[in-house]
């Protein structure tokens, strides 16, 4: 959400928002909403006023013929406010709706575009595996492998669902461990495990709602599933004041996350790369209300995730989210994508984001300037390592012709052994 009065005053710069990220918002009707809400709260505090007026009059009314008269017309001026005030409300819900549909302003240095199709690669790590051999794909080498069982999961679960087994189960573990001393030799991460059955309102502050609803699991009684430990995360933080010196906050969050992968029919039907139920990490940070903080945290929580697949060795490129690729909230976005060789194409691994006070001002999460003075805080949040998806990289990159998988030389503390062995032929 942004500040009414930068609305106010940059109407121009939200109509340029929308266009550039191809939302379609009427900045003008918004405008014309705020303008009648004004006027009516004007108004309703005009008649309390006199409400309050009247009540001391009535109280020093000299017989009770005057107060009979005091009281009748106070009647009939509490029928005008009470008419004024359901009209206030409703101007209120209007004008409410809108506001949570004002695109964020995105950086003068995203790329133009509509979709993913846009984004502009910035830099790339790695050298692409060259095989002698027809890579598989990580789903045959995993099935061979007992490593995952496709066909139970979905027996269970449904479409898109999974059981890891075995050497599956272990490399997840290794990854887990791995990324927990990974990222928590960085300065300042806090731990945290966090719920994913979470209230509407953390969904709505985040910026996942109202627009992304369809993409999220509901629970009867009106809660929701998330989708990544920053929603729960900056829940926590909702209605907070921080002193100048808490800031940044740093965390580095682990939950299970849920997704109905609504607008993706057809697509990624087969493996680990698109489905319901995952686990994941999550870097999320809060810093103060100046510009050159978020960009430079945005960096910082970015180069984290790249340094960990430049220890796993997989060939990665981090690009630039177009504006059409780019969230309601978002300033700017970047993402990590992997090699993928039985696709011959990178696929995206980590999103890496920042907002400014957008999700901030609607959790109303602030802290005191230097001057005392109460500031939104700006957020920021990246993925540090997700899974099943990340095995997809790991296993079609380290693939050898006879079927087993080396093992990535930075999880063999973790895992216990240096490859998985491929099973003997009948």
């Amino acid at each position: 959400m942004l500040d009414i009065k930068f609305i106010r005053d940059n109407p121009e710069l939200i109509k340029e928002a929308a266009r550039k990220k191809h939302i379609s918002f009427d900045v003008k009707k918004l405008l014309k909403v705020d303008e009648e809400r004004v006027a009516v709260i004007k108004a309703v505090d005009g008649m309390r006023a006199e409400q309050n007026a009247a009540n001391e009059k009535i109280a020093r009314a000299g017989s009770d013929s005057e107060r009979r008269a005091l009281i009748e017309e106070m009647r009939a001026a509490n029928e005008r406010r009470t008419a004024e005030e359901a009209k206030l409300e409703k101007v209120m819900l209007e004008w409410r709706l809108l506001m949570l549909q004002v695109p964020n302003v995105p950086d003068m240095s995203v790329p133009e575009g509509e979709d993913d199709s846009a984004n502009e690669e910035v830099r790339a790590w790695g050298e692409k595996p060259a095989f002698d051999f027809e890579p598989k794909s990580h789903g045959d080498l995993m099935t061979a492998l007992n490593m995952v069982d496709f066909e139970r999961g979905a027996k269970v679960a449904g479409f898109r669902g999974y059981f890891l087994k075995n050497d599956g189960v272990q490399l997840t573990f290794a990854l887990w461990r791995f990324a927990v001393d990974h990222f928590l030799a960085k300065e300042g991460f806090v731990p945290l495990i966090a719920p994913s059955r979470v209230r509407r309102e953390p969904f709505l502050g985040t910026g996942y709602l109202p627009q992304g609803e369809e993409d999220l699991y509901k629970t009867q009684d009106g809660d929701y599933l998330a989708g990544t430990a920053e929603v729960p995360v900056m829940g926590s933080f909702m209605d907070d004041v921080f002193a100048r010196t808490d800031l940044p906050v740093k965390v580095f969050a682990f939950s299970p996350c849920f997704r109905r992968e609504a607008g993706s029919h057809g697509k990624d039907t087969k493996g680990l790369m698109r489905v319901h139920e995952f686990f994941k990490f999550e870097q999320v940070v809060l810093c103060e209300a100046r510009h050159e903080e978020s960009a430079h945290y945005h960096e910082w929580i970015n180069r984290n995730t790249e340094e960990a697949m430049e220890k796993l060795g997989i060939p990665y490129r981090t690009v630039i989210n177009s504006g059409g690729d780019l969230g309601l909230g978002q300033v700017k976005k970047y993402d990590i994508e992997l090699w993928v060789p039985s696709e011959k194409r990178y696929r995206e691994i980590s999103s890496a984001s920042y907002f400014h006070d957008f999700q901030t001002r609607r959790l109303n999460i602030r802290y005191r300037d230097n001057d005392g003075k109460l500031r939104f805080a700006h957020s920021l949040n990246s993925t540090a390592l997700p899974t099943p998806r990340l095995l997809i990289a790991v296993v079609e990159n380290n693939q050898n012709k006879d079927g087993s998988i080396r093992i990535p030389e930075a999880l063999w503390p973790y895992f216990g052994k240096k490859v998985i062995e491929a099973p003997l032929s009948p």
